[in-house]
């Protein structure tokens, strides 16, 4: 894959009302471009200076069940905190006295140039935890020049988020039968998408114990303690549950089988038997989409392997943001093996990826480009499109910090030569 980078001269459109740079920046790369002006940001997002931050904003406005639902994972949660502690088993060993000036993190993807090496995340019910939270994920990131990936478990039919940001992508869940495979592809091509990520980590749903115990299901039951949950919870109860009403009335699950109210008391979420769903489908989806084929959940080289003979354009190695299968490694410990063995096809991985040192990780074992999913969720569940365009800046301005101390100008430069094991990083060679 032939990456090539220049440094962003131009703000991200819409984000001068957000963040400012002194007017020394275009003269001085040491670090001024990473100035926030806090002064220019509303009082509700002076505080948040990292990804990290904005969960602890949002769980002091979410009903219980619906934070419980974006944050949990699955089980005991060893997944999910397998996700973020690989990172730290990882040191980097940077290169001295390189002149970094000319650097940049403009990364190609697909025969679109985007303006970073990451994206965001496909999350179900984004608009359930911030008001047209898929339209605000896709704007954003439209803006930005990012791809973002619409869920297939949203509340937002596919056409009006395509419609709304034009980077956006369709990730589906597609059961092991032909006829709604079609379906699905028919109304995706007519949308307008270009690219289908099928997601191939949820034969069946997992134990999310952690929702049971907050009090949510799929769709959500009335119940006292959902009512109650919600009422305590004022800045979602009028700022999104009722605006949503008020303007569009009762969302419904759109895009995936039967359409379904999110509140019902008797209603059933299903589209097929998704544990039919094998290869000899995706050969047929290969043959019938004629757009960019993504595979999201693949976590071993076989797969793979697998994957590029079937003539997949790109996998997303994923483990679900450690929501499907408790005990699943860490993705990043399997990628520099699964690089190796899926020449040909775009790299992506996803899962716990919190800062610009974790982006820089993942580019070095073999990854071309990664994809970030609560962060942003959060973000907008805090201060909507402003948030997010915030949270986006935040992590374009710490890959491009982090890239002057590594000594690259270019994202194409790195490599395991780079990183060392802090702790006992077996998969880690150089």
């Amino acid at each position: 894959m032939t990456v090539t980078h220049r440094w962003i001269t131009n703000p991200l459109p819409t984000m001068s009302d957000i963040l400012k740079t002194p007017p020394s920046a275009s003269a001085d790369r040491s670090g001024a471009m990473s100035f926030v002006d806090k002064r220019t940001l509303p009082a509700k997002m002076r505080d948040l200076l990292a990804l990290e931050d904005f969960e602890a904003a949002a769980k002091k406005i979410l009903p219980r069940p619906i934070f419980g639902y974006v944050a949990g994972g699955v089980e005991t949660n060893a997944s999910l905190r397998g996700n973020r502690a690989v990172f730290d088993e990882i040191g980097f060993v940077p290169q001295s006295l390189v002149d970094t000036s000319a650097r940049g993190q403009k990364t190609p993807l697909f025969g679109h140039t985007y303006n970073a090496p990451f994206g965001l995340a496909p999350m179900g019910g984004s608009s359930l935890a911030a008001y047209q939270g898929d339209e605000v994920l896709a704007r954003a990131a439209a803006q930005a020049n990012l791809p973002m990936i619409m869920s297939g478990a949203c509340l937002t039919p596919m056409e009006k988020v395509r419609a709304t940001g034009h980077t956006s992508w369709f990730q589906a869940y597609l059961p092991g039968d032909i006829t709604l495979i079609n379906e699905c592809l028919d109304r995706c091509q007519k949308a307008g998408f270009d690219t289908l990520v099928v997601t191939v980590d949820v034969p069946v749903m997992a134990n999310r114990e952690n929702n049971v115990r907050n009090g949510y299901n799929t769709p959500l039951r009335p119940t006292l303690g959902l009512a109650w949950h919600c009422l305590i919870s004022p800045r979602w109860f009028f700022g999104n549950f009722l605006k949503t009403l008020w303007h569009q009335g009762m969302p419904h699950f759109e895009n995936m089988g039967p359409r379904v109210p999110l509140i019902s008391q008797h209603g059933v979420r299903g589209y097929g038997q998704r544990d039919r769903l094998q290869w000899g489908h995706i050969a047929h989806i290969r043959k019938r989409w004629k757009g960019n084929l993504v595979i999201k959940g693949i976590m071993s080289w076989q797969s793979a392997r697998l994957a590029r003979e079937h003539g997949v354009d790109g996998i997303i190695v994923s483990n679900h943001g450690g929501r499907q299968l408790d005990g699943t490694v860490s993705p990043l410990r399997v990628l520099p093996e699964i690089a190796a063995h899926a020449k040909g096809m775009s790299i992506i991985m996803d899962s716990g990826i919190r800062r610009g040192t974790d982006v820089l990780k993942a580019l070095a074992l073999g990854a071309h480009f990664v994809f970030i999913g609560r962060p942003f969720l959060f973000a907008a569940t805090v201060g909507a499109e402003a948030a997010v365009a915030h949270a986006i800046k935040l992590l374009i301005d710490e890959i491009d910090r982090d890239m002057a101390m590594l000594g690259i100008n270019q994202l194409s430069d790195l490599n395991a030569s780079f990183l060392r094991p802090a702790t006992g990083a077996r998969f880690l060679t150089t």
